[in-house]
This record gives structure tokens, sequence and C-alpha cells, in this order.
């Protein structure tokens, strides 16, 4: 018994020892670097600042922000899709936490007569491309999923969402990433977009192959071609995916070397004005046969009022089949801070300019008009179609729906969730069966609340909701009808 005693206390003497000697390194380290003032003025115990400023993302997200406060995604907002996505109840109780004084909150019109539950009906299928692709898309849900690249995003994340967006009925639009086995995995409706570098549809010298159009359009389940100018987490520069991601197979179906940062063009290289603009997606829609559109972040606006004067010069076959606004205010991709934070318009702003000025040249039965950006929660997408939206789709509401925690680390293949990362052991976590479960139950349960609010508006499905539904608080603390705030073209006709 004494000599494991005495065993014991050696290793804990030894244990103790290597700590001390350890620590004596560090301070001579520490003491004489100048790389970190920090640390060279206080050795050792400044390292702590690192670890501490590390954790505290996690403390203030569980223990110190309130369910209002926290960025991009408050916990409020957070926890309504992960009740939906689990089928759990969405009701809350002894009122609203969310303060309704901040300019621009958005308040709806409950009418006194409420649409009773038997009058009710589903928002219908509505058609993109009819009368200009030879197979026009009846695109089933006004609610869908964003564009989000396999490579971005793991195997099982793809995986999940594809077979989610498949019971759900919605569609699935693949990033500029290319075309992956898993996208095709559940059956769902694929809206193939193009990037700036042509992933999955470039030859070798990177321009766009017909051919390859050819081919990604002969498989039936993929529905519209998506041309993207920009979007809301780097407006003016393309996509970024680190080496790290970059293995064999994301080479092979983006079309592009292993191991190698991809790094996307800031624009379409072969796509310099209106005229170009036109003129590819009506290449794109003669090869392939189905509807074209782009999507796009509103910042100058003047070109819009100039392209649909084209195409009304032009005719209106040649027209986008739709166009995608996203809102300046940042996304699921990696992207320097400035454009993040400072470029590109908000959707709040964006959304309704465009229908306008669509509206304004007689498009709007032409071309229709899908809302992205921030958009998790049934008022968000409510607003929107109220602005003037055809559809709504999001990206980030559905990481949360397959167990995002919102840990910011999309960039770094370390996701704690296995959703953003191609480590096996991170991916493990992230069961695709279960996952498609609750994304198939965050889009259900999110077209019926949209439809609560509709009802309780006084129409009978979500797409009947006009801008005089909703109110924005102005600065002044009263609220005003979206529609006194921006007048819908035929009230402005009639003026």
């Amino acid at each position: 018994m004494s000599a494991v005693l005495n065993g014991l206390t050696s290793l804990f003497i030894f244990i103790v020892g290597l700590v001390a000697l350890g620590i004596v390194v560090l301070f001579f380290i520490d003491r004489y670097q100048t790389a970190d003032t920090v640390r060279r003025n206080y050795p050792v115990i400044g390292r702590m600042r690192y670890i501490l400023s590390d954790l505290g993302e996690f403390f203030r997200q569980y223990f110190f922000a309130m369910d209002r406060e926290e960025m991009p995604f408050n916990r409020a907002q957070r926890e309504w899709v992960n009740d939906a996505s689990r089928k759990h109840s969405t009701n809350v109780a002894f009122g609203s936490t969310r303060n309704l004084e901040p300019v621009g909150t958005p308040i709806f019109v409950n009418c006194p007569w409420p649409t009773l539950e038997e009058d009710a009906v589903k928002a219908p299928p509505l058609v993109i491309g009819r009368g200009s692709a030879r197979n026009p898309y009846e695109a089933p849900s006004i609610f869908n999923i964003s564009g989000m690249s396999y490579g971005a995003l793991s195997t099982p994340a793809v995986r999940a969402l594809s077979n989610g967006a498949a019971k759900a009925g919605c569609w699935m639009n693949t990033g500029e990433g290319g075309l992956s086995p898993y996208h095709l995995e559940g059956g769902c409706d694929i809206v193939f977009q193009i990037g700036t570098a042509k992933y999955g549809v470039r030859d070798e010298e990177g321009n766009l192959s017909d051919d390859k159009l050819r081919e990604v359009a002969a498989n039936e389940q993929v529905r519209m071609f998506e041309l993207k100018l920009s979007q809301g987490a780097k407006p003016g520069k393309g996509g970024i995916l680190p080496a790290a991601k970059v293995n064999e197979e994301i080479a092979a179906i983006r079309g592009i070397p292993v191991g190698e940062a991809s790094i996307s063009p800031n624009r379409h290289t072969d796509i310099g004005n209106i005229d170009e603009l036109l003129d590819m997606i009506a290449r794109i829609r003669e090869v392939t046969g189905k509807p074209v559109g782009f999507k796009t972040v509103v910042g100058a606006y003047g070109w819009l009022r100039e392209l649909f004067a084209e195409i009304n010069r032009r005719g209106t076959e040649c027209a986008p089949d739709f166009i995608t606004v996203d809102g300046g205010d940042g996304g699921t991709g990696a992207a320097p801070m400035p454009l993040i934070d400072n470029v590109g318009l908000t959707l709040r702003e964006a959304l309704p300019m465009l229908v306008d000025l669509r509206d304004e040249a007689g498009l709007k039965d032409r071309i229709r008009v899908i809302a992205s950006g921030k958009l998790v929660t049934p008022s968000e997408v409510a607003w929107a179609l109220c602005a003037g939206a055809d559809f709504v789709i999001s990206a980030r509401g559905f990481m949360f729906a397959l167990g995002c925690i919102q840990a910011m680390k999309c960039n770094k293949n370390t996701c704690p969730t296995g959703i953003t990362t191609h480590d096996p052991a991170l991916q493990r976590g992230l069961d695709p069966t279960n996952k498609a479960v609750r994304v198939q139950n965050f889009v259900e349960q999110m077209r019926k609340e949209v439809g609560v609010i509709a009802h309780s508006c006084g129409v009978p499905e979500p797409r009947r909701l006009k801008r005089f539904h909703v109110r924005l608080v102005c600065p002044d603390g009263r609220s005003r009808p979206l529609d006194e705030l921006y007048p819908p073209v035929e009230a402005k006709v009639a003026v």
C-alpha cells in the first residue's frame, strides 16, 4: 500500500514539475517575443486574454444576451426555427419580448373579421417561365431553400436538405458550387446556380460550356437556372471556399484543382452590361429549355430601370423569368467585413424598390420576384409577400433547422454541428435522416404560420397579402402603412 502511495506521490510531483517547467518556458517565450505587447508585458497571464475572448462568444450566447439582443440572429429567432423544425409548439406566453418601437418594425393590420379556418386555402403553385421557356416550372411552395454550395456545406448537410426539400415540396438552390449527387439524392426540385466562375458548367478555360449546360438540364430534377450577379454576404466579390475544403470530390464537381482555394471572379467576365446580361439569359434558356433568372444585391438601381426599358424594347420574351433580390446585410459565406457590414441595400429597401420598377415597366406578370435575406420567421416572410415578393428563400434559416448554433465558424472547417465542415469527426454528429425531417417540419410550419398572419389580416392565403396589410414604425414613433411609404404602381398611376 505504501509503495502505491509513494508511486502516486512521485507521479504527482512529476506532473507538478512538468507544469511548472512549462510555465517557466512560456514565461521566457512571452517575455522575449516582440509580436504581442500584452504577452510581453504580462507573460503567461496575458495568454488568458485570448482564451477568454474566444469563450466570450459562447458565454454571451448562453448566459448574458437577452432574447432579442444578438446579431445576426437573436435567440428568439433561432428558438422559433428550432421549435418549428422539431415540431414542438411555437406558442409563447406572457407577452412579446420584442420591442415594437424601433424604426422599421413591421406591424400587421389585423382585420376585424379574420378569415375563418374553413375558408382558408394554401398558396397555389405559381408558374415561372410560361411563354418563354420550353419547360416552364410550376413552383409549388412560397418558401424554399436558398443557394448554399456543396463545399461550403458538408455532405450530410446537403443530403438532409435534399431529402427534406423533397418531403416538404419546395425547391433547393445548389449555390454556385455545381451540382453534386447529394443535391439529387432526395429527389427534390433543383435550381442550378451559375456563379461567376461557372462551376459545374465550365470548360477547361473557365468559360460557360453549352454541352455541360445541356448535361445538367437533362436531369429532370433541375427545374431552373439562376445567374448569380451578386449575393448579400459579398456584393462585388466572388465566392470564397478555403483550400482546406477543396477535396478531390469537390474539385471534380467544380472543375478546379484539388487543395487550392476556390476564389470566384468578382463578376461574370462575359457580362459587363445590360445587353450582355439579356443575351446570356437568352443563351442559357435556349440551350437548357428551362426558366432562367438572376440573383443580385441592389445598390445602384438606375440600371434596373434601364434593364426593364431594354426588355420592353426587345420584347418581353427576352426578359429574365425571375429576379432574386438579396439583402446586403450578410449571408452564409465567408466575406470581408466591410462588404458584409456596409455594401448593398437591405432587403427592406431593395425589395419594394425592385417590385415597383418591374411593375412600372408593365412586367409584373412576366418576371417573378424572389426575396432573400434574413427571412427566417413567419413575420419576416409575410412582410416580404406584402412588399410584392412572389417567393421567399432562406439559407441560414435552413442551417438553423439542421442544428446550427451560430458558432460563427462557417469559413474555418471547424463547424461544431457538422454543417459547414468536411472533418469526418465533426460531420458524424449530423444525421441526414433526422435532419431531413426537421427541414420538412420547418418549411411546413413556416407556410402554416405565414398563413395564420394572412388569415388574421382577412385574406384566405399568403399571396393575397398587400402593402396595406402591414405598417412600419417610423422615426416619429408612429407606424405608417407600407403602401403609403412605397405606393404601389396602381396608386402612382391614379395620381
